[in-house]
């Protein structure tokens, strides 16, 4: 059975725990690619906070033509940083050929 976890600094994550989602708290740009290395084979979904994930770029294009895990960057503690919208854009206009969230 599939989980879904969340990596990224404790401030930013600890409250998926009391929503029954895995938790890893980690600030650590390469102690977050292993654990992503790690979830990727029991997790369907890897949430992760934007700072770690535009650190980890190369290591998540990887999971991107994979339909499993779906990895999700968040905003952390500090805010939005605007990667994870970057990413859906980047996803939809894969998927239909066109930016249609373009502004």
């Amino acid at each position: 059975m599939y989980k879904i976890g969340v990596i990224g600094d404790g401030d930013s994550i600890l409250g998926f725990a009391s929503a029954g989602l895995s938790v890893y708290p980690t600030e650590d740009a390469a102690e977050a690619g292993r654990l992503l290395k790690k979830l990727a084979d029991d997790h369907a979904v890897i949430f992760i906070t934007e700072k770690l994930a535009s650190a980890l770029d190369g290591e998540i294009a990887h999971y991107r033509s994979h339909s499993v895990p779906a990895i999700i960057p968040i905003p952390g503690i500090t805010g939005n940083t605007g990667i994870g919208m970057k990413s859906v854009s980047r996803s939809v206009e894969q998927a239909v050929g066109s930016d249609i969230l373009a502004d």
